[in-house]
């Protein structure tokens, strides 16, 4: 992470309209360094007003600095922008609920949760929770409301946009963590787990045989979906699946961060 930080901020250095200023301000809110990031955000938004994933960006620094209102109308910035925005939505039902005002969190949330074909996983398990309970318990550092930690919840924080899950699969194809939800709210991952047993060994043979080197992902595009997937540890699967409309530079993305959170899980995890 460190790294990545170096190399974006002399991308931002070289080029201040570089849309780098994204992935520089997130990675500097999750190392809690919210003052700087704070400054990247509102210096890209300077030079990006109309960028919808910008304001999405401000508000969710707003919220880990505790400024929930603002947080709240750059959000609603974000949804002017870009109507449907999954990422402002959940954001907006988190603030709505810390404020006590759950049945717009509940509509927020609702609205959040995507089509039938391909429901978000993150938004879809915080509206059953609130609807069920009334209450849940809100996940550090990202604004979603989702059990923090929870195996099923673990990529709810990194995804951003409906139709969006990630499956944490380990050697033999058992689902360590993820969830896949069908339309009906029934969840499929443990099916999805069985069906892609041993494509990570299938891909270290095929790359040995081809003198490639090890592998580090896979992008697959279908009728329905476009799929990356990549090595675990301890010989472990990671997929991601989102909707077709996703770009590959944010599908990559996307597979960096579940990565990093899969990696940071499986060493928290006791021994």
């Amino acid at each position: 992470m460190a790294d990545d930080i170096t190399r974006w901020s002399d991308e931002l250095a070289r080029d201040p309209a570089n849309l780098v200023f994204l992935m520089l301000g997130e990675a500097l809110r999750k190392q809690n360094q919210l003052g700087v990031a704070h400054r990247v955000a509102v210096k890209g938004l300077e030079r990006h007003p109309h960028h919808a994933d910008a304001h999405d960006l401000l508000a969710r620094i707003l919220v880990d600095l505790g400024d929930f209102d603002q947080a709240f109308d750059e959000w609603d910035m974000t949804l002017r922008l870009a109507p449907g925005h999954v990422g402002a939505l959940k954001g907006m039902g988190f603030v709505r609920f810390k404020q006590g005002r759950l049945p717009e969190a509940e509509e927020y949330l609702r609205r959040a949760s995507g089509d039938a074909t391909m429901p978000d996983v993150g938004a879809s398990q915080a509206l059953r929770t609130v609807r069920q309970s009334g209450a849940f318990v809100a996940p550090v550092p990202a604004p979603v409301p989702v059990p923090e930690e929870e195996p099923a919840t673990l990529f709810a924080r990194v995804l951003t946009g409906a139709g969006q899950t990630a499956l944490l699969m380990d050697a033999s194809g058992l689902v360590m963590a993820g969830s896949y939800l069908l339309a009906d709210g029934s969840d499929v991952a443990s099916e999805v787990g069985a069906a892609l047993s041993g494509v990570s060994d299938e891909a270290d043979r095929a790359t040995r045989h081809l003198n490639l080197g090890e592998w580090t992902a896979i992008l697959v595009e279908t009728e329905a979906a476009v799929i990356a997937m990549a090595p675990a540890a301890e010989d472990g699967l990671l997929l991601l699946a989102a909707s077709r409309a996703t770009p590959l530079g944010l599908l990559k993305r996307l597979l960096g961060r579940c990565r990093d959170t899969a990696r940071e899980w499986m060493e928290g995890r006791p021994s």
